[in-house]
């Protein structure tokens, strides 16, 4: 999967940036490596959801994939 970051300067100083396509997906950083390490954080951490078990019966599948 490939997405798109938006890369800003802080006024503060450093960088912060979001990604469009993941509304409330923001992150900063000190330095251009802080930030591009902090982005596959927030990025992870936006996808990442917690569900519960599916239940099944004996028609259905449960199939888990990576995005």
């Amino acid at each position: 999967m490939k997405l798109k970051v938006v890369i800003h300067d802080a006024e503060e100083g450093g960088y912060w940036a979001e990604v469009p396509s993941i509304p409330g997906c923001a992150t900063q950083g000190e330095t251009f490596e802080e930030l591009l390490a902090n982005i596959y954080e927030a990025v992870e951490a936006c996808l990442c959801v917690d569900l519960q078990p599916a239940k099944s019966t004996g028609t259905q599948r449960i199939l888990e994939i990576v995005v």
